[in-house]
């Protein structure tokens, strides 16, 4: 008789990987165990040499969370609830039918959003009356300040998106809703409010709607209000894919912060690609925590933070990983496509520190003594900062 616990079959064509090492360090796992996600986390299930210390959890995917389904689209969210760590930005990926609406709302935190596929349109106005309405499609990115209410709506084709707010706590679940507010005021108050009869919130929403199935708009300039007061001085949206990239020899950057998109006053991104064969460099931030969001590719992350202490992750398409303030860490494309993933930052700059650079403008000498460095790595320090590089 088999000497483990009955369960499935632990062959059929599939290689099962072991938590061993090339040295002989580990042993056979006969489980139970997820053979598909240690095949997903090679390196977390056999982590390099170099790892070793208690940092906590930085990933968890979308993949793993619950599905708010609704009429005209979904939500799903990672909180500080799923991802413990992350105190500083909460994000909510949604996705709307053509037509779909996620209904008139605001919050008390600002929200970022990039677009992933698709087309929407959003509506907002400000506390001064000044309204905007604008179409977004792939690439573009909207921030909202908080207090500011809006909507957003799919077009022809629908839209999916990803929302940022600059607090970890967030939830999308628990925000301030139209149909919500609605739904808790006595009719006869909101009649004195709008100076209409009781009988025309016969037929209003009796709970929150969130999300919910309405027709294409039309053209932009057919839905077009002109407030009395103008619109807002600094637009709600961004271009972030039109700008022009900075280019190295292992992929390329976008940065968007108040510095070329004046609104965004809590929430810095950059849009990195990392080539097959490429990295993003060794450096930290000193600014705040970084939040990312992995949008195709499959890499691995190694976060670095003191005192002996470092952990590698295994990241892909729907993942999201986090890097607390300060702490090193580089990704690595181990695939045979492009890693396309969002750094993201509660600040209204992006800044990060680069070891290449900064290595390259300490004194020499210094360099050398501190690392027992040779020429050989003297000679390749780089002044100029290339935030991904060729390995």
């Amino acid at each position: 008789m088999e000497n483990r616990f009955p369960g499935e079959p632990r062959s059929g064509g599939v290689s099962i990987p072991e938590p061993i090492r090339p040295d002989g360090s580990g042993a056979t796992d006969p489980g139970p165990r997820d053979i598909l996600r240690d095949l997903e986390n090679p390196d977390m299930l056999v982590p390099p040499v170099t790892d070793q210390g208690l940092i906590p959890n930085l990933k968890f995917s979308f993949s793993d969370t619950h599905m708010q389904l609704d009429h005209g689209g979904w939500s799903r969210e990672i909180t500080i609830r799923e991802l413990p760590v992350a105190t500083t930005l909460a994000g909510v990926n949604m996705r709307l039918t053509p037509g779909g609406v996620r209904e008139l709302h605001w919050h008390q935190q600002a929200e970022w959003s990039f677009m992933i596929d698709g087309r929407a349109r959003i509506t907002a106005v400000d506390q001064d009356g000044r309204n905007f309405i604008a179409d977004v499609g792939v690439g573009d990115l909207w921030y909202f300040p908080p207090g500011i209410p809006h909507s957003i709506q799919g077009l022809e084709e629908g839209c999916e998106f990803l929302l940022v707010f600059d607090d970890g706590h967030f939830s999308d679940m628990n925000t301030l809703s139209i149909s919500d507010w609605f739904a808790h005021t006595p009719k006869e108050v909101l009649a004195a409010n709008f100076g209409v009869p009781r009988k025309a919130f016969d037929h209003i929403p009796k709970e929150q709607v969130y999300i919910y199935q309405g027709r294409v708009p039309g053209p932009l300039e057919s839905q077009k209000i002109t407030s009395p007061y103008g619109e807002v001085p600094l637009s709600f949206t961004h271009r972030m894919l039109a700008q022009k990239p900075l280019k190295t020899p292992g992929g390329s950057v976008r940065i968007a912060d108040s510095s070329n998109f004046p609104i965004s006053k809590t929430v810095a991104a950059a849009l990195v690609e990392i080539k097959p064969g490429g990295m993003r460099e060794l450096h930290w931030h000193p600014n705040n925590d970084e939040w990312q969001y992995y949008l195709s590719g499959q890499g691995r992350m190694t976060v670095f933070a003191g005192h002996g202490a470092a952990r590698t992750f295994n990241v892909r398409a729907g993942d999201v990983g986090y890097v607390p303030f300060a702490f090193g860490h580089y990704i690595q494309n181990t695939g045979d496509k492009s890693i396309w993933f969002l750094e993201m930052f509660k600040s209204d700059r992006f800044a990060d520190i680069s070891l290449n650079q900064w290595m390259a403008l300490t004194p020499r000498e210094l360099v050398q003594s501190n690392l027992h460095a040779g020429p050989v790595l003297m000679d390749a320090l780089r002044k100029e900062k290339w935030p991904v590089v060729k390995y």
